[in-house]
């Protein structure tokens, strides 16, 4: 009898520190991102129905998770202005970011978020789909993933039984593929003291982990003294690669311009960027779920550490392809440490396409103009005008091969 007591004791105990092990619950991952990236939420697009149908999902899991309502008049929602179309144009519209507190009673708070909203019907012209219109774009990478995130880490750090000594904010915003409209209205009207934010953690595409080489760009690591540090020292079988850069072209940035540390988590562009094919089937649960592991293992690591210092960084230029004569209708590969533009996607019918360029293609030169990095392709892209056809010279597969585009 006392054998089988211990056995059952040892049992229990060997059970108790799996659960433990297993932070993150990919199941529910799968369920938050299926969920939001549904056909009925119609794409999420910004002040539309379908967001409606997102912000009460959103508030739903925050109120089962019994996290402290900090949008206003004491709901989990904060209502702000935009515009529908881009660069601040376009008919005038209602959004709403859906904001949640998990008081622990400490004197800073960490920010942990990532945006709900998407393209719609393709409404407003971001969709690099060759036919559009009327066709839903559900979103499931960018940013249903993100989300998830956001939701899973509430479910942790509010269930996990230890008192961190920060607190924390959750917030789930809209209106980031017009123009980062809900997250620069909460650090302009923040509904707590943005002082005592010691960082911000944005999730923006963390869920197309590449199985074969699990890489996961961190930007912002210059942003405070003790990023790079704690970043390497993880123990991690992700492939990492850092960007100091507190600019770029998702949330994090509106609160790195309020002087904040951030880290931005992005597991890499791919061909159903901004298309009706970026659903959930093709999401890798697994993969996300390591990547809010090591978001966790970050914020433990610092846990006993004082507000973080803030640094001012070298910023990268967040021009957009839209404000350029031409394009060349490729997805850059923001990940990669080859020599070169990477192509992680090609628009059909752009030129690109029609040139013959292929996803996984390295470009090294346009026109006269060498290519290095994605900072020299978009200073490259500006000295041409649309009908102007240019060579291009690009790796595929070890061989070098010229092409000719046509803006």
């Amino acid at each position: 009898m006392r054998l089988r007591t211990l056995l059952l004791f040892s049992f229990i105990i060997a059970s108790t520190s799996f659960a433990w092990s297993q932070k993150i619950d990919e199941k529910k991952i799968k369920t938050h991102i299926k969920t939001l990236a549904d056909d009925a939420m119609q794409g999420r697009q910004t002040g539309s129905e379908g967001e409606r149908m997102a912000l009460e999902y959103i508030e739903k899991q925050f109120k089962n998770l019994k996290l402290i309502p900090k949008g206003e008049s004491e709901t989990y929602q904060q209502e702000f202005p935009f515009k529908a179309g881009m660069h601040g144009t376009g008919t005038e519209g209602l959004a709403h970011n859906a904001i949640a507190f998990l008081d622990n009673q400490a004197d800073k708070t960490i920010i942990i978020g990532a945006h709900y909203d998407h393209l719609g019907l393709a409404e407003n012209g971001s969709s690099l789909d060759a036919n559009p219109k009327g066709k839903i774009h559900n979103g499931a990478d960018d940013n249903a993933s993100g989300v998830a995130g956001v939701l899973e880490l509430a479910r942790y750090f509010s269930t996990n039984k230890v008192k961190e000594k920060s607190n924390f904010l959750f917030i789930c915003f809209s209106g980031e593929e017009l123009g980062l409209f809900g997250s620069k209205y909460f650090t302009e009207h923040p509904t707590i003291e943005l002082s005592n934010t010691t960082y911000m953690i944005n999730m923006d595409m963390i869920g197309r982990l590449n199985p074969a080489t699990k890489s996961v760009s961190i930007s912002g690591s210059g942003t405070s003294p003790l990023w790079e540090p704690t970043i390497q020292s993880m123990n991690t079988k992700l492939s990492i690669k850092t960007d100091s850069s507190g600019i770029g072209p998702s949330d994090h940035s509106s609160f790195y311009l309020k002087d904040i540390p951030v880290l931005h988590f992005f597991t890499g562009s791919h061909s159903d960027y901004h298309k009706p094919s970026d659903d959930w089937d093709k999401i890798n649960y697994a993969g996300e779920k390591e990547v809010l592991e090591l978001i966790i293992a970050v914020i433990e690591k610092l846990d006993s550490e004082p507000k973080l210092a803030f640094l001012t960084t070298k910023n990268k230029s967040m021009s957009s392809a839209r404000s350029f004569k031409v394009t060349l209708g490729v997805m850059p590969s923001y990940t990669s440490d080859a020599a070169g533009l990477l192509i992680d996607g090609v628009t059909e019918d752009r030129p690109a396409h029609k040139a013959g360029i292929q996803t996984g293609d390295i470009v090294i030169q346009i026109g006269d103009y060498p290519i290095q990095d994605i900072q020299n392709y978009m200073d490259a892209l500006t000295k041409f005008e649309k009908g102007q056809t240019v060579p291009v010279k690009v790796k595929r597969k070890g061989e070098e091969l010229t092409l000719n585009v046509t803006f």
